[in-house]
């Protein structure tokens, strides 16, 4: 059974080595015209709390670290359907020793230019899977807590005392993905 997060709560992930990291959201209804493109990201990051180089940033131009340590799934341009919109694949045991946190972002495709938000978003979450038995170890929904964020940190696994866990952040940004790579340590 999956343990439900809040918005700071930390789990430990106990003897995990291969996960699924599942996000999903949905739109509110728009009238703006353009259909809403989200975009699960994760950055690999050192104890500073910085991507070391542009190849610890995995997204879907980039979608495997060089380690094979976090791999997406591809990018998924609707949202449609049930289920995890977007995926991460993450084998602990091929984190290179230098990344201390990994955090899992999503971001609006052409926020600013399409004049979306994650305002216009909801029944946002992320999840954990234990990747050998399909089983969700860790749920988090981030609720409605965005307006005008075009850019979120929604949670990141951290070592602590040799071993994993799991940050529930729900952290909004403005200015998309330029913003979150920037905050990371990396040129935008």
């Amino acid at each position: 059974m999956a343990i439900n997060l809040q918005k700071g709560q930390k789990v430990e992930l106990a003897d995990l080595s291969k996960i699924v990291v599942g996000l999903g959201w949905d739109t509110n209804q728009y009238d703006g015209g353009e259909d809403f493109d989200l975009d699960a990201s994760a950055f690999l990051l050192g104890a500073d709390g910085k991507a070391r180089s542009d190849a610890d940033f995995v997204f879907y131009n980039a979608p495997e670290h060089p380690s094979k340590s976090v791999v997406s799934t591809g990018d998924n341009r609707t949202g449609a359907g049930e289920g995890d919109d977007e995926q991460l694949n993450v084998d602990l045991t091929l984190v290179p020793v230098e990344v201390q946190k990994i955090a899992f972002t999503v971001t609006i495709h052409e926020a600013e230019a399409r004049k979306q938000n994650f305002g216009q978003v909801s029944n946002s979450y992320i999840r954990v899977v234990n990747a050998a038995n399909d089983e969700e170890i860790i749920h988090y929904d981030l609720g409605e807590d965005f307006s005008l964020e075009t850019a979120v940190v929604v949670a990141e696994l951290y070592r602590h005392g040799g071993k994993w866990k799991f940050n529930a952040i729900g952290s909004g940004f403005k200015g998309g993905l330029a913003a979150l790579v920037k905050n990371f340590g990396l040129n935008a």
